[in-house]
C-alpha cells in the first residue's frame, strides 16, 4: 500500500498521461477544486456485459479516471470503449498488471465466473483493491482463499451484489430485530433462472471464431478451465450453464436472492445440504448423462444451526428452472410471493409470521398471524447516502471506502466486503457442490452407472470438507491449467 500512496502523494504516471505532472495539493487550488491525487486510476476486467456498467458506476460520472479495460473480446466491449477511449486495452490482465500494476488503484473483475479467483487474487497482491461480481469465485477453496488474502493484502473490497446495498434489507433487518415474525425455522429461495440454455448436450463442431477474437483470445477467455474449442454456447453469455465456467443458475442467482436472509438471520456456515435435480430424456427410459453441464433445474437444501439472532436451525429451500413453492396459509392466495409475478423470492417462515422479498431486496413484506401486512414506508430512512445513485451507489461505496482507507468507517460500512460476501458465496456454491456430488456417476462390473453421491452430504465449514463422502471433495477446488494456478 506504500508504493501507492507515494504514488498519488507525488507523480503521475507516464503511462496515464501524455507528460507526468506534479500533483499540486489542494489547498492550493482553491476550495471546491477535485485535486487529481483524489481520484482513483481504475481497470476493469470484463468490459462488456455486466462489466460495461460495473466500470462506469465505479467511474461515476467523472469522480475517477478509468486508465485501463481488458477484455477478451472487444466486440463485446464497445459501448466501455467507447466511453473510455484514452483507457488503455488489454487482452490478458496479467500483463496489465505487470505494466500498469503500481498505476491501479481498484479494479472492477465481471469476467466470467471462472476467471474470478485468479484475476482477484492478482489485483490483491499487487494491493489492488477489488470490485468482483457474483458469484464471488467458481469454487468454495478460491472464495476462502480470497476472503483471507482481503485482510492480508489489507485491500477495500466489495462483491457485485447490489442489492446489498438497498435500503429494504436494512428495513427488513429492523422488521427481524423487533421481533415481527419471531424464529425462523424454514425459508425458501427461488428464481426462474436458467434463461440460457442449460441441461444440453456438450457442443460439438468446430466453429469459427467471432472476428473479435484471436486464437489468443479464446486461450485467455479459456484460462484456468480445461481446454475446449470455441463454440457460440460458451461464448459470450452462455458460459454460465456449463460447469468448466459457470455456476449455473445458483451462482447466477443466489448471491442476490439468498443475501437477505443470510444477512437478516445472520446465518454462518452450513452443516448439512442435499440436492435433487431435473432429468433430460431424448431416449425413452434414458436420462442423458451431462456431468460436464448444470442441470435444467435443481432442489436444494441447506442446513443451518441456530444462530446469535435466530434460537432455531434451519431449513434453506432454494428452488430454480421456474418451480417455485407455494403460497402460505398466511399470504393470500391472490397476493404474489417474493417479486410480482413470483418468478423469483424469498420467504422466511416464522414463529410469528412470514417475511417476503423479492430479488435483491426489493417488496419487503412482513404478513404476520393476526392479519396484518407491513410495507416498507415510501419514506424509509435509510443509512446508505449513496442509495439513489445507480445500483443503490453499491460502486460509489466501493470507491468511496477505497479513498478513506482500509479499516475506515466507511470500509466498515461496506455491505458486501469479502469479511461477508465470502461466506455467503460459500453457501452459495455448497448447493452446487451437492448438485455436482449428484450428477457424478461410476460404472459397476456391468458397465451399468451408479450414483453414490445422491444422499445428504454433512459439511465440516471451517476445515472446507464433506466428511461422509470424499468424493464429492473433489468440487471444492479446481484443477488449474499450467499458467493458471491460484497463487
Amino acid at each position: 500500500m506504500k508504493k501507492d500512496n507515494s504514488r498519488r502523494s507525488f507523480i503521475k504516471s507516464s503511462a496515464l498521461a501524455a507528460g507526468a505532472f506534479f500533483i499540486v495539493p489542494r489547498h492550493v487550488l482553491g476550495k471546491g477544486y477535485t485535486a487529481p491525487s483524489d481520484k482513483l486510476n481504475l481497470a476493469a476486467i470484463g468490459a462488456g456485459g455486466k462489466g460495461t456498467s460495473d466500470i462506469f458506476n465505479a467511474y461515476n460520472n467523472g469522480a475517477n479516471n478509468v486508465v485501463a479495460l481488458c477484455d477478451v473480446d472487444f466486440g463485446q466491449a464497445a459501448k466501455s470503449v467507447e466511453r473510455f477511449p484514452n483507457a488503455k486495452r488489454y487482452s490478458d490482465f496479467r500483463k496489465m498488471f505487470e505494466e500498469m500494476g503500481k498505476s491501479i488503484d481498484g479494479v472492477t473483475i465481471s469476467a466470467p465466473d471462472h476467471i474470478h479467483g485468479i484475476a482477484a487474487m492478482a489485483a490483491m497482491q499487487n494491493g489492488i483493491h477489488v470490485y468482483v461480481q457474483k458469484p464471488l469465485t467458481h469454487n468454495i477453496y478460491e472464495t476462502r482463499m480470497l476472503t483471507e488474502a482481503a485482510r492480508k493484502y489489507k485491500v477495500v473490497s466489495q462483491m457485485g451484489n447490489q442489492g446489498a446495498s438497498n435500503p429494504g434489507q436494512q428495513q427488513m433487518i429492523e422488521w427481524f430485530n423487533k421481533g415481527l415474525i419471531g424464529d425462523v425455522d424454514t425459508v425458501y429461495v427461488w428464481t426462474n433462472r436458467p434463461v440460457w440454455p442449460q441441461g444440453i448436450p456438450v457442443p460439438s463442431g468446430n466453429p469459427a471464431l467471432p472476428e473479435t477474437m484471436s486464437k489468443e483470445n479464446w486461450d485467455l477467455f479459456i484460462g484456468p478451465a480445461d481446454y475446449v474449442d470455441y463454440h457460440p454456447l460458451y461464448h459470450p453469455f452462455k458460459w454460465r450453464g456449463w460447469w468448466n465456467f459457470g455456476t449455473g443458475a445458483l451462482g447466477d442467482m443466489g448471491c442476490h436472492l439468498i443475501d437477505p436472509p443470510f444477512r437478516v438471520l445472520e446465518l454462518g456456515y452450513p452443516t448439512e445440504v442435499e440436492c435433487s435435480v431435473g432429468q433430460i430424456f431424448i431416449k425413452d427410459w434414458t436420462p442423458e448423462y451431462i456431468p460436464e453441464g448444470c442441470p435444467p433445474s435443481s432442489h436444494v437444501q441447506v442446513t443451518f444451526p441456530a444462530s446469535k439472532k435466530n434460537k432455531k436451525s434451519i431449513k434453506m429451500i432454494w428452488t430454480d428452472g421456474g418451480i417455485r413453492p407455494f403460497h402460505p396459509d398466511l399470504i393470500p392466495a391472490d397476493d404474489p410471493i417474493g417479486e410480482a409475478g413470483s418468478a423469483n423470492g424469498v420467504m422466511m417462515i416464522g414463529s410469528k409470521g412470514i417475511m417476503t422479498c423479492g430479488t435483491y431486496g426489493l417488496e419487503p413484506k412482513v404478513y404476520k398471524k393476526n392479519g396484518e401486512v407491513l410495507t416498507m414506508p415510501k419514506d424509509y430512512k435509510t443509512s446508505n447516502k449513496n442509495e439513489l445513485l445507480p445500483e443503490y451507489g453499491h460502486h460509489v461505496s466501493w470507491t468511496d471506502a477505497i479513498k478513506a482507507g482500509f479499516g475506515s468507517k466507511e470500509h466498515r460500512a461496506l455491505t458486501s466486503s469479502f469479511d461477508y460476501s465470502g461466506p455467503l458465496t460459500e453457501t452459495v456454491l455448497m448447493g452446487n457442490l451437492a448438485i455436482r456430488s449428484y450428477q457424478m456417476a461410476k460404472k459397476n462390473e456391468k458397465g451399468q452407472l451408479n450414483f453414490d453421491g445422491r444422499k445428504k452430504l454433512l459439511w465440516d465449514g471451517k476445515n472446507m470438507k464433506i466428511t461422509n463422502y470424499d468424493d464429492a471433495n473433489q468440487f471444492v477446488a479446481r484443477n488449474y491449467r499450467d499458467g493458471w494456478k491460484l497463487i
